[in-house]
């Protein structure tokens, strides 16, 4: 039959698979897999370490946010192998798309624990240089960081570098139109990104099976004609093994690609959140069991690659980082309001001195100054 368009001859990509791709299982124990190979014990230690002192970093967040030191903490408790994996198979010069929910993400890309939560405080959009780290702010909204990726990624192409970008986001994020246009535009211009979709079954109080009809959230992929990952999210080895060959696929040409790794949201949706509302604690119990920290820190032992000695400098460095957070979080400065309108435009309008204005005037009452 004659081709009535203009696109060229291509193979569909393969259908992702129902069961998804694990190198580790929840015992520790090794599994083959045809297509992914375990990374080597050094970089499996690399991950581990990730983990232990993300998850201390997830834990300390979550008392500043208790304590009111945080407007807000979104945990990503349980799910950092997705965190730790999915950062630690980036290149230097990728860049990372992160969530409200990444906050480990950023802490293991090298970032200030302090500059990582200074949105969370409510005093800037973004506390860090996104050059410098090569990681976009965090978004708020779901999927806005994703047309975001697509369009760094085809630009940088169009420039002549071959790095790729990382977009993290969660099941609910793909059900939103800009999901779409990121990954139809992806598809079209075969841009250098991989959509990671930290699948942790709620989206706050609504469940994947009233999301999607899909048999994985990877099999939306194929609508777009990119490829799809299935993977064990909470098999750090696994994550990382099956994104980085997704980001060499996309610097090389291959096309984008989305992962969708199969994890679990431990805590609420955030620190304000009653999960217990639309949740079962045997649910929770069962996704305990498959702590992706436990699984990983199994095998080493079960391999001789990791004793007590390792496993506790690993903690202690959480608790250095830990300790380091809560003395530079009490030490900070109370923001000065003014900053919220020092960098919205290069001349401000009239609108913009009206509100400073009205914002002076609030703050001057509320310090009881008339």
């Amino acid at each position: 039959m004659e081709r009535t368009d203009d696109r060229p001859d291509q193979a569909s990509p393969p259908l992702p698979s129902l069961e998804p791709i694990r190198l580790v299982d929840q015992r520790g124990r090794r599994v083959d897999d045809p297509v992914h190979h375990s990374p080597d014990h050094a970089v499996l230690l690399r991950l581990l370490r990730g983990m232990v002192v993300g998850r201390r970093f997830d834990r300390q967040a979550g008392a500043l946010a208790r304590q009111g030191r945080l407007a807000v903490y979104p945990s990503s408790f349980g799910q950092e192998a997705c965190q730790v994996g999915g950062v630690l198979a980036m290149r230097a010069d990728d860049w990372l798309f992160p969530t409200y929910r990444d906050s480990v993400a950023l802490v293991t890309r090298g970032v200030d624990p302090v500059g990582v939560l200074t949105l969370l405080r409510g005093d800037w959009h973004s506390g860090y240089d996104p050059n410098r780290y090569r990681c976009a702010p965090q978004c708020t909204p779901l999927a806005t960081n994703a047309p975001h990726a697509v369009g760094l990624a085809h630009a940088a192409r169009r420039a002549g570098s071959d790095l790729a970008a990382l977009v993290m986001m969660g099941d609910g994020a793909t059900s939103e139109g800009d999901a779409h246009e990121a990954y139809n535009f992806a598809a079209v211009w075969n841009a250098p990104v991989v959509f990671l979709v930290q699948n942790n079954q709620w989206a706050i109080s609504v469940p994947v099976r009233k999301q999607s009809r899909a048999p994985t959230l990877a099999h939306k992929a194929i609508g777009y004609g990119m490829r799809g990952h299935h993977v064990d999210g909470n098999d750090a080895a696994a994550v990382y093994a099956v994104v980085s060959r997704a980001l060499a696929d996309a610097r090389a040409g291959r096309g984008p690609a989305i992962v969708e790794a199969r994890t679990y949201r431990m805590d609420p949706h955030t620190n304000s959140d009653a999960p217990q509302r639309y949740r079962d604690d045997a649910e929770v119990e069962r996704w305990r069991a498959r702590d992706p920290v436990d699984r990983l820190t199994a095998l080493l032992r079960a391999e001789g690659r990791l004793d007590d000695a390792a496993l506790a400098g690993f903690t202690q460095e959480g608790e250095e980082l830990a300790a380091d957070l809560r003395e530079r979080m009490a030490d900070e400065d109370a923001p000065d309001p003014d900053e919220l309108f020092a960098h919205v435009l290069a001349a401000p309008t009239a609108q913009l001195t009206e509100q400073r204005a009205a914002l002076r005037d609030e703050v001057r009452k509320e310090a009881g100054h008339g």
